[in-house]
């Protein structure tokens, strides 16, 4: 591959990653369905380095190497991509920290991230259909005028408790969000927690908050209500 003047090729980045791979750090990850062993804050240093590359992001992420997607997400620049280009990356983001980071950093700062929230919530695929709800969530928050709510609340009602992990992880997000940020759904959030009893048990840290929506929203609440 020839190197563009000024930027690197596919190749010595790749280099540069496999340099920094950490079989530990691989093992961490890979218990996380994460398959690379490099450090994020260092990867995050070789995206300071190379600072915004469309035409490098975009190569990079065509390797289909998930540390070399993850720094192509870092130096992209998320306006610029496409609706179907989105759309295609998305279907082609299995690896779970390679989809959050695409949601969280690209598609929410792209200027179709509505039309494909839209499109993703009613998808038969969980994986895309998790990317939609994630995308709620954030629209529950930031801008709620014109979501229907009730409706979503009813979905989740229906669905979450039989849907796979990670769309249940997002629909879930989505309800606690819910509870939080929009007092008169909070009883109907909270109490469809209590029944469906979605990550009820899941194992918590000490010092951190539990998944489980009624916990969530009472204690976000709670610091909301104690905030100057």
């Amino acid at each position: 591959m020839t190197t563009r003047v000024g930027v690197p090729a596919v190749e010595e980045v790749l280099a540069e990653l496999a340099a920094l791979e950490d079989p530990r750090m691989r093992a961490v990850n890979e218990a996380h369905g994460d398959d690379h062993g490099v450090n994020l804050s260092a990867l995050r240093a070789v995206a300071k380095r190379l600072k915004t590359q469309q035409d490098l992001a975009r190569d990079l992420w065509a390797t289909g190497d998930t540390a070399a997607r993850l720094l192509a997400l870092l130096i992209c620049r998320p306006k610029v991509f496409g609706h179907e280009e989105l759309d295609t990356m998305l279907r082609q983001a299995r690896v779970p920290k390679v989809h959050d980071w695409l949601v969280n950093y690209v598609v929410k700062k792209s200027p179709h991230a509505e039309e494909l929230r839209v499109e993703w919530l009613p998808d038969p695929d969980p994986v895309v259909a998790s990317a939609g709800w994630a995308l709620t969530s954030d629209r529950v928050v930031k801008k709620p005028e014109g979501l229907d709510i009730p409706g979503l609340l009813d979905v989740i009602e229906d669905e979450m408790r039989d849907a796979p992990d990670r769309l249940q992880w997002a629909m879930n997000h989505t309800l606690a969000q819910i509870g939080i940020d929009h007092e008169e759904y909070r009883e109907r959030a909270i109490g469809i927690g209590e029944r469906l009893e979605v990550l009820k048990d899941y194992p918590t840290p000490p010092n951190c908050t539990s998944p489980f929506a009624p916990i969530w929203i009472n204690e976000m609440v709670r610091r909301q209500q104690i905030s100057p």
